[in-house]
Protein backbone atom coordinates (compact mmCIF):
# COMPACT_ATOMS: atom_id res chain seq x y z
CA UNK A 1 0.00 0.00 0.00
CA UNK A 2 1.32 3.35 -1.34
CA UNK A 3 2.37 5.71 2.10
CA UNK A 4 1.24 9.28 2.52
CA UNK A 5 1.97 12.14 4.54
CA UNK A 6 -1.12 13.09 5.63
CA UNK A 7 -2.57 11.63 8.36
CA UNK A 8 -5.80 10.58 8.11
CA UNK A 9 -8.53 12.48 10.39
CA UNK A 10 -10.65 9.89 11.19
CA UNK A 11 -8.33 7.15 11.83
CA UNK A 12 -5.97 9.35 13.57
CA UNK A 13 -8.92 10.15 15.90
CA UNK A 14 -9.91 6.72 16.49
CA UNK A 15 -6.26 5.59 17.36
CA UNK A 16 -5.86 8.31 19.59
CA UNK A 17 -9.25 7.68 21.49
CA UNK A 18 -8.60 4.03 21.61
CA UNK A 19 -5.39 4.55 23.23
CA UNK A 20 -6.75 7.35 25.80
CA UNK A 21 -9.22 5.07 26.45
CA UNK A 22 -7.19 2.18 27.17
CA UNK A 23 -4.34 3.95 28.90
CA UNK A 24 -6.77 5.63 31.44
CA UNK A 25 -8.88 2.60 32.08
CA UNK A 26 -5.26 0.55 32.98
CA UNK A 27 -6.13 -1.81 30.05
CA UNK A 28 -9.64 -2.43 31.51
CA UNK A 29 -8.94 -2.81 35.19
CA UNK A 30 -11.03 0.49 35.73
CA UNK A 31 -13.86 -0.97 34.68
CA UNK A 32 -16.11 1.50 36.13
CA UNK A 33 -14.82 3.94 33.71
CA UNK A 34 -15.71 1.26 30.55
CA UNK A 35 -19.07 1.03 32.33
CA UNK A 36 -21.15 3.07 29.58
CA UNK A 37 -18.68 1.32 27.11
CA UNK A 38 -20.15 -2.18 27.16
CA UNK A 39 -22.42 -3.36 25.08
CA UNK A 40 -24.61 -4.20 28.10
CA UNK A 41 -23.64 -4.12 31.90
CA UNK A 42 -26.85 -6.61 32.40
CA UNK A 43 -26.52 -10.46 31.81
CA UNK A 44 -29.77 -10.69 32.89
CA UNK A 45 -32.03 -8.99 30.41
CA UNK A 46 -30.97 -9.23 26.76
CA UNK A 47 -29.20 -5.93 25.77
CA UNK A 48 -31.66 -3.45 28.36
CA UNK A 49 -29.55 -0.95 27.92
CA UNK A 50 -29.81 -0.75 24.38
CA UNK A 51 -33.30 -1.21 24.19
CA UNK A 52 -34.65 1.67 26.36
CA UNK A 53 -32.40 4.06 23.96
CA UNK A 54 -28.36 3.86 24.72
CA UNK A 55 -27.77 3.15 20.98
CA UNK A 56 -23.95 3.61 21.15
CA UNK A 57 -23.61 0.33 23.39
CA UNK A 58 -23.77 -1.38 19.96
CA UNK A 59 -20.72 0.45 18.77
CA UNK A 60 -19.18 1.24 21.96
CA UNK A 61 -17.10 -2.08 22.64
CA UNK A 62 -14.45 -1.53 19.70
CA UNK A 63 -13.12 1.28 21.77
CA UNK A 64 -12.23 -1.33 24.61
CA UNK A 65 -8.99 -3.00 24.76
CA UNK A 66 -7.49 -5.33 27.72
CA UNK A 67 -3.86 -5.36 27.39
CA UNK A 68 -0.95 -3.74 25.51
CA UNK A 69 -0.93 -6.78 22.81
CA UNK A 70 -4.72 -5.96 22.27
CA UNK A 71 -4.21 -2.60 21.30
CA UNK A 72 -0.98 -2.09 19.74
CA UNK A 73 -2.37 -5.18 17.26
CA UNK A 74 -5.72 -3.73 16.51
CA UNK A 75 -4.21 -0.13 16.53
CA UNK A 76 -1.61 -0.70 14.11
CA UNK A 77 -4.03 -2.65 11.43
CA UNK A 78 -6.44 -0.08 12.14
CA UNK A 79 -4.15 2.90 11.09
CA UNK A 80 -2.54 0.63 8.09
CA UNK A 81 -5.91 -0.55 6.89
CA UNK A 82 -7.88 2.08 7.87
CA UNK A 83 -6.14 4.99 6.73
CA UNK A 84 -5.02 3.80 3.61
CA UNK A 85 -9.13 2.78 3.04
CA UNK A 86 -9.41 6.59 4.29
CA UNK A 87 -7.10 8.10 2.12
CA UNK A 88 -8.91 6.11 -1.25
CA UNK A 89 -12.46 6.49 -0.75
CA UNK A 90 -12.55 9.07 2.16
CA UNK A 91 -13.71 9.61 5.97
CA UNK A 92 -17.53 8.95 5.76
CA UNK A 93 -16.53 5.66 3.72
CA UNK A 94 -14.82 4.65 6.60
CA UNK A 95 -16.58 5.74 9.07
CA UNK A 96 -19.51 3.73 7.35
CA UNK A 97 -17.86 0.68 7.39
CA UNK A 98 -16.63 0.59 11.24
CA UNK A 99 -19.70 1.52 12.45
CA UNK A 100 -21.29 -1.75 10.44
CA UNK A 101 -18.55 -3.58 11.02
CA UNK A 102 -18.58 -2.79 15.11
CA UNK A 103 -21.97 -3.04 15.38
CA UNK A 104 -22.44 -6.75 13.86
CA UNK A 105 -19.20 -8.32 14.99
CA UNK A 106 -20.30 -6.79 18.59
CA UNK A 107 -23.98 -8.10 18.47
CA UNK A 108 -22.50 -11.79 17.05
CA UNK A 109 -20.26 -12.00 19.79
CA UNK A 110 -22.96 -10.60 22.18
CA UNK A 111 -24.76 -13.31 21.17
CA UNK A 112 -22.25 -16.01 20.95
CA UNK A 113 -20.62 -15.73 24.26
CA UNK A 114 -22.05 -12.35 26.38
CA UNK A 115 -21.17 -9.28 27.10
CA UNK A 116 -17.73 -9.11 28.49
CA UNK A 117 -15.49 -8.03 25.66
CA UNK A 118 -13.64 -5.23 23.85
CA UNK A 119 -12.31 -4.71 20.71
CA UNK A 120 -11.28 -3.43 17.37
CA UNK A 121 -10.72 -6.97 15.77
CA UNK A 122 -13.46 -7.07 14.46
CA UNK A 123 -13.32 -3.80 12.24
CA UNK A 124 -9.58 -5.13 11.25
CA UNK A 125 -10.78 -8.35 10.09
CA UNK A 126 -13.57 -6.65 8.30
CA UNK A 127 -10.98 -4.18 6.64
CA UNK A 128 -9.21 -6.96 5.92
CA UNK A 129 -11.76 -8.87 4.11
CA UNK A 130 -12.71 -6.15 2.03
CA UNK A 131 -9.17 -5.24 1.37
CA UNK A 132 -8.41 -8.96 -0.03
CA UNK A 133 -11.81 -9.54 -1.99
CA UNK A 134 -11.02 -6.08 -3.65
CA UNK A 135 -7.84 -5.95 -4.34
CA UNK A 136 -8.05 -9.38 -6.31
CA UNK A 137 -11.46 -8.68 -7.79
CA UNK A 138 -11.13 -5.13 -9.00
CA UNK A 139 -7.82 -3.80 -10.87
CA UNK A 140 -9.32 0.23 -10.66
CA UNK A 141 -9.28 -0.21 -6.50
CA UNK A 142 -5.38 0.57 -7.02
CA UNK A 143 -4.48 -1.46 -4.08
CA UNK A 144 -3.88 -4.89 -3.22
CA UNK A 145 -2.81 -6.19 0.11
CA UNK A 146 0.40 -9.02 -0.33
CA UNK A 147 -0.57 -12.35 0.21
CA UNK A 148 1.53 -13.50 3.20
CA UNK A 149 -0.18 -10.78 5.26
CA UNK A 150 -3.53 -12.21 4.32
CA UNK A 151 -2.02 -15.40 5.03
CA UNK A 152 -0.60 -14.28 8.41
CA UNK A 153 -3.94 -13.16 9.45
CA UNK A 154 -5.81 -16.06 8.72
CA UNK A 155 -3.25 -18.10 10.59
CA UNK A 156 -3.92 -15.83 13.67
CA UNK A 157 -7.58 -15.94 12.92
CA UNK A 158 -7.53 -19.85 13.29
CA UNK A 159 -5.13 -19.77 16.44
CA UNK A 160 -7.30 -17.81 18.27
CA UNK A 161 -10.15 -20.02 17.38
CA UNK A 162 -8.02 -22.92 18.65
CA UNK A 163 -7.78 -21.32 22.15
CA UNK A 164 -4.01 -20.81 21.63
CA UNK A 165 -3.81 -17.12 23.34
CA UNK A 166 -6.80 -16.91 25.86
CA UNK A 167 -10.00 -15.49 25.62
CA UNK A 168 -10.25 -13.74 22.35
CA UNK A 169 -13.44 -12.56 20.73
CA UNK A 170 -13.43 -14.70 18.12
CA UNK A 171 -17.04 -14.52 16.93
CA UNK A 172 -15.90 -10.83 16.41
CA UNK A 173 -13.45 -12.36 13.96
CA UNK A 174 -15.39 -14.17 12.31
CA UNK A 175 -18.29 -11.72 11.47
CA UNK A 176 -16.10 -8.96 10.59
CA UNK A 177 -14.37 -11.02 8.59
CA UNK A 178 -17.11 -12.32 6.56
CA UNK A 179 -18.73 -9.11 6.34
CA UNK A 180 -15.62 -7.57 4.94
CA UNK A 181 -14.81 -10.07 2.63
CA UNK A 182 -18.52 -9.82 1.48
CA UNK A 183 -18.46 -6.08 1.33
CA UNK A 184 -15.27 -6.31 -0.65
CA UNK A 185 -16.35 -9.12 -3.23
CA UNK A 186 -19.90 -6.84 -3.98
CA UNK A 187 -18.64 -3.50 -4.16
CA UNK A 188 -15.16 -5.60 -6.73
CA UNK A 189 -18.19 -6.99 -8.69
CA UNK A 190 -20.57 -3.87 -8.74
CA UNK A 191 -17.14 -1.66 -10.02
CA UNK A 192 -16.20 -3.98 -12.98
CA UNK A 193 -19.35 -3.05 -14.68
Amino acid sequence: MARHTILPPLTTSVVLFCVVLALSSGFGSKLYLLQHFFITERMDQLLIEVRTGQFWRLLTPIFIHFGILHIVFNMLWLWELGGALERRLGAAALGTMVVILGVASNLGQYFYQGPAFGGMSGVVYGLLGYFWMQGRHNPRFGMRLHKPIVIMMLVWFVICWLGFVGHIANMAHTVGLLLGTGWGYTSARMARR
